[in-house]
């Protein structure tokens, strides 16, 4: 069947490849590149990768290019997939015969609940997706098929899991569907050089984080790399296909969960001179992050999520204050900036907790920050735990899905969701605003006359977003 990979229109700046900790609506306008589509596309020929909200396609466009395929595959996630089925029912509508399936981490947690919310989806995909797509497009019958879910009647099947891959150098590269399908120059981060390409090299994650989505969800919690041979030979192949690109970010959940791996792609990248990016746990050792410095490494993101001990025992962080204190030491020394992000509303916060969270990010002072509202997505830990404590508010299912922009769907005895909410933009504020971080951001401002024109543009875009936020559900 005809194929087309859909990352359908949504909320206003909603980022369908991005989410795996909160909804997925940003201060600033921000896109991460649909690699979870454009993986299975680079399996199936003949295939189209269509990203709207980046490329600012609305849904009449989008529904009249669906017209020319038999196979739609939708990637869809617990906000959006009211809005999503939407978009699936029409496409339906204008082709009865349009084959539908829906794919990501609340299609994989809750198959038969997606079959349900609408009858114009015909199939859910499990876990990793990427053969399932495929095997679907070939015209492999769905109960023939592992790793997916389908409509028989009015029965909803679940057919066995599809294992998990372990050799991921037997994928194609995403970059060539980027390549074809995709405008760099729509794709932007904040805290990153622009135009920026992102791909994974690996998939999973070691760490036991609470409510990081997509490792319990899609990716498990083993990391399987690809060899740094062949993240090496698709960066090449990406420099000479994106000469424009300033920046490469490799979007692994942590990068870093293996270090001599880590060490062995930097080493391989050096004489490219390739600049470039990843995630890290806040625990590397100094000889690796000093071995990637050299090998091109510019920016590193971090999650310390909390300046709290006990939320990070409750969230099985595993790492330290003293590690994430000591590694930021150790960035600073070699010249790595450092993106943190930081989580309000953990279990069990407090008033306290997030001033303590507060003075452990301006003790670091890393470069940029990120602060985000606790979100239990279904297929969490985070989640289980907060139902069974009555942790989740009384609005969970609006506050979860109601228009992307992150509302607070955790509560607790000595802290009511709006006193976490209104914690975002005091953390803000209180950060930013002191001398450090404004001489830095006008240092950047002041060496490209480029920057300085993203920075004020970023900076409308903020003060939009909180006040838009603050105000929400009040016109």
């Amino acid at each position: 069947m005809k194929t087309l990979f859909l990352n359908p229109p949504s909320f206003e700046g909603f980022d369908g490849g991005a989410g795996s900790r909160y909804q997925a609506r940003r201060e600033i306008r921000s896109f991460w590149y649909p690699t979870w589509l454009a993986q299975p596309a680079a399996l199936v020929p003949e295939s189209k990768l269509l990203d709207c909200p980046p490329h600012d396609i609305g849904v009449d466009e989008c529904i009249e290019e669906a017209r020319n395929y038999d196979h739609v595959i939708i990637h869809t996630s617990t906000p959006s997939l009211k809005n999503d089925c939407r978009v699936a029912e029409t496409i339906k509508q204008q082709n009865p015969k349009t084959v539908i399936g829906f794919v990501g981490a609340h299609a994989a947690v809750l198959p038969r609940e997606t079959l349900a919310a609408s009858k114009a989806v015909d199939w859910a995909g499990g876990r990793e997706f990427d053969y399932t797509c495929r095997e679907v497009a070939q015209g492999r019958p769905l109960s023939e098929t592992p790793g997916l879910s389908y409509r028989d009647g009015e029965r909803l099947i679940q057919n066995p899991e599809r294992k998990l891959i372990q050799n991921l150098d037997e994928l194609p590269w995403v970059t060539d569907v980027y390549k074809r399908d995709l405008d760099i120059t729509k794709y932007s981060i904040g805290y990153l050089k622009e135009p920026y390409v992102s791909f994974y090299t690996g998939r999973g994650c070691p760490a036991r984080c609470t409510f990081c989505l997509w490792p319990q969800t899609i990716a498990g919690r083993k990391y399987r790399v690809r060899s740094p041979e062949s993240v090496a030979a698709e960066m090449a192949h990406a420099q000479k296909i994106f000469p424009q690109a300033k920046e490469f970010f490799f979007d692994d959940d942590t990068f870093t969960a293996n270090p001599p791996r880590a060490r062995e792609v930097a080493r391989l990248l050096k004489p490219m001179g390739i600049t470039w990016s990843c995630n890290s746990r806040a625990n590397v050792g100094y000889e690796t992050l000093k071995t990637m410095k050299h090998g091109g490494l510019r920016l590193l993101l971090v999650g310390y999520e909390s300046g709290n001990r006990e939320i990070l025992k409750n969230i099985k962080k595993g790492v330290t204050l003293e590690q994430a204190r000591e590694f930021t030491r150790y960035c600073k020394e070699l010249g790595i900036i450092v993106h943190g992000t930081f989580v309000l509303g953990l279990p069990v916060e407090t008033k306290e907790t997030i001033k303590e969270t507060l003075e452990f990010a301006k003790e670091l002072d890393v470069f940029s920050i990120q602060v985000s509202l606790a979100a239990p997505y279904p297929g969490t830990e985070l989640y289980e735990t907060a139902k069974q404590n009555g942790w989740l508010s009384k609005d969970y299912d609006t506050s979860i899905i109601d228009d992307g922009i992150q509302q607070c769907a955790l509560e607790y005895p000595e802290l009511s969701k709006e006193e976490i909410f209104e914690s975002i933009e005091r953390f803000y504020k209180q950060y930013y605003f002191r001398p450090r971080p404004i001489w830095r951001i006008i240092k950047t401002m002041l060496k490209d006359k480029d920057v300085f024109a993203r920075r004020i543009r970023e900076g409308y875009e903020f003060f939009n977003f909180m006040w838009r936020r603050k105000h929400h559900g009040t016109d």
